[in-house]
């Protein structure tokens, strides 16, 4: 086989690649473990609200974790092994929490995990901030970006839900938050499942985090985007090497 020939196939390698790689068309970005649909930024800054995902099309749901916003930001979506939650704004005080996969998201971060294993926080570990350089320093030799999740008692929590009036037009993260209504818990057992990356801020993190992170209380009754935390004893648990 002449050197010609050898160029060639291994172009026609590279074409098949790039193609089959395209056939994916709900997911943006893939990685070993990850899957990203959408971008936060198009949401905030070019108002695309519309759904990018269906979750209902994710065929395996065994040991599957994810998050984001629901679409048009009317509510906010978190699936915990396997089960998917909605929560709406009920009033300034309450909340409705049901479980349905026939919603959608405008971006939104998912894998799945089949095996967790402990690592044990230390005591000065108790804000957003702290748990956010934690996990940077005690992951360097984890493939990134990745999930993770917190379980047992959460001292205080500020979470808050999307409320977005119908038709309303967003060109800014001001306008995307405009009517989010806050919940404050206190003492509450709960289930926080985040995403850390150093790679996606303004795709599925904020501009200024490495995290992206939804909490439920144990009771189910409650949940949403998680704000503000005050630890009080929890476990975190990452994905098994």
């Amino acid at each position: 086989m002449t050197a010609r020939n050898i160029l060639l196939g291994l172009f026609a390698l590279g074409l098949i690649s790039c193609n089959s790689t395209k056939k994916d068309s709900n997911t943006s970005e893939t990685y070993p473990d990850i899957k990203v649909v959408g971008a936060m930024k198009n949401v905030m800054w070019k108002g695309e609200l519309g759904s990018s995902i269906e979750l209902d099309t994710i065929s395996d749901k065994n040991g599957l974790y994810g998050l984001g916003p629901e679409s048009y930001l009317t509510g906010e979506l978190l699936i915990n092994n396997g089960k998917s939650y909605v929560s709406k704004v009920t009033s300034d005080s309450t909340m409705s929490v049901e479980k349905s996969f026939e919603v959608s998201a405008p971006f939104f971060v998912y894998t799945h995990v089949a095996e967790w294993e402990e690592m044990e926080l230390t005591s000065e570990v108790k804000t957003i901030r702290d748990l956010e350089q934690f996990i940077d320093e005690k992951t360097t030799d984890y493939k990134r970006p990745f999930a993770f999740k917190l379980e047992g008692k959460v001292s205080k929590a500020v979470i808050h839900v999307l409320d977005l009036p119908q038709g309303t037009k967003v060109s800014s993260p001001a306008d995307a938050h405009q009517e989010q209504t806050d919940y404050n818990l206190s003492d509450e057992e709960a289930e926080i499942v985040g995403f850390f990356s150093t790679e996606h801020k303004g795709v599925f993190t904020h501009h200024d985090s490495y995290l992206h992170m939804h909490l439920i209380t144990k009771d189910e009754s409650k949940m949403g985007h998680l704000d503000e935390l005050e630890i009080g004893e929890m476990k975190l648990f990452l994905p098994k090497k």
